[in-house]
């Protein structure tokens, strides 16, 4: 996804001189992808030629388990999975035996499908991974942040406004 935080990744990566792929289903315009050095690629494609994948897309009927066991075949052995969106993108089964396997190199995880993680939940076997309780993120600024914008939606909302970054819908 190449929203707001998609699009903050993608500015720091740039400093590291990294060829960005990215694949929203609502394409950036040329001008802005060639702004920001993105080449958007179709998402089977992206799959297969990204040494690293990282998720940054809400949870709907269309991303659900969108990494599942097919799509863990098609990555590169020697990729990584970052997952920092929503933990039902992942089928977690599945990702726990392709790293186990080895047929991707590790994946670096932040938020689970039921949170917190369940002790029986198979990634915590794993050798390749790292596991974050939905915080790997948070700094002290990011929680200032996080409180200022919760407290002007409450102000917006008692004053008959929209509140702001709806995810679902309201």
């Amino acid at each position: 996804g190449m929203g707001r935080i998609g699009r903050e990744l993608a500015r720091r990566l740039a400093a590291f001189e990294a060829e960005i792929l990215y694949y929203d289903p609502r394409r950036l315009p040329e001008d802005e992808e060639k702004a920001m050095g993105l080449n958007f690629t179709p998402f089977e494609k992206l799959i297969r030629k990204a040494d690293i994948v990282s998720l940054h897309v809400p949870l709907t009927d269309e991303t659900r388990n969108m990494i599942s066991r097919e799509t863990l075949r098609q990555m590169k052995p020697g990729s990584y999975l970052i997952n920092v969106g929503r933990g039902e993108l992942v089928d977690e089964t599945a990702l726990a035996e392709a790293l186990n396997n080895r047929e991707i190199a590790g994946a670096g995880i932040d938020v689970f499908s039921t949170e917190p993680i369940r002790p029986d939940s198979p990634l915590l076997q794993c050798k390749n991974v790292v596991l974050t309780p939905h915080l790997a993120g948070t700094t002290n600024e990011g929680r200032a942040r996080i409180i200022e914008v919760s407290v002007k939606n409450v102000v917006r909302v008692l004053k008959g406004e929209r509140p702001v970054n709806i995810v679902n819908g309201l």
